[in-house]
């Protein structure tokens, strides 16, 4: 355990802004639109420089400085390993795991990227290691479509039905293209982000993403109206 730094729960975004307050509403993850995860920190004047201001900090032998990376990054580490897991207390413990491997290998950042890509790059490395240890419970496709409320008459769904249709048989795709995809839309990465966070050349993450699109389609054709991919 690092001294002063502990994940308190899951997070909540208003406004743009995460809250660590133990619980995340149900419409947290939603491929419509995709997520703002990146594009935060021009909004709220957040700049790679504190990071790079607090590593060296740290490396220097100021470990409180830690704890800023940990709160401008705690928020979106937790969301994608809930997005990934499905599990809120899961995801906390994933993501203080995260965080200290992070703390453990922080001399291991090379600067050749900004340093959020690195530690996304090394906290979806981990999460993927620790689903393959314990995988996550995935329904059939054929299963994951089924709402407990149809669809309505006029063919529209309310939109609380409609992300819990898309998170559904999104959790339900093969790992990996659920991988690239809740990369991609779920958590706004563009396709060279989400190529360097799981480690794949770019071309292998647009074929993925065309595959996984091309089965979400498919499905979720029952209960959407309208389309909501867009290509990469």
């Amino acid at each position: 355990m690092i001294s002063g730094f502990h994940i308190v729960g899951p997070v909540r975004n208003e406004g743009g802004c995460t809250f660590s307050d133990g619980r995340l509403p149900e419409n947290n993850a939603t491929v419509l639109p995709r997520s703002r995860s990146y594009r935060w920190r021009a909004r709220f004047g957040v700049s790679a420089g504190e990071d790079e201001a607090d590593v060296g900090k740290v490396l220097a032998g100021d470990i409180s400085a830690f704890e800023g990376i940990v709160r401008r990054w705690q928020g979106p580490l937790v969301n994608l390993a809930y997005r990934l897991c499905g599990d809120r207390g899961r995801a906390e413990e994933m993501a203080q795991e995260a965080f200290l491997r992070t703390y453990r290998t922080l001399g291991q950042w090379r600067k050749e990227a900004v340093f959020s890509t690195w530690l996304f790059a090394l906290a979806t490395n981990l999460y993927r290691s620790e689903l393959r240890r314990i995988p996550v419970r995935v329904l059939l496709l054929d299963d994951a479509t089924e709402l407990r409320d149809a669809s309505a008459c006029d063919g529209g769904l309310e939109e609380k039905d409609r992300d819990h249709a898309v998170r559904r048989v999104v959790f339900a795709l093969p790992a990996k293209y659920r991988e690239v995809v809740i990369l991609f839309y779920f958590h706004g990465m563009n396709v060279t982000a989400t190529a360097q966070s799981l480690g794949l050349p770019e071309g292998t993450v647009k074929a993925r993403l065309a595959r996984g699109r091309e089965i979400l389609r498919g499905k979720l054709l029952r209960v959407l109206t309208e389309p909501v991919l867009k290509e990469a």
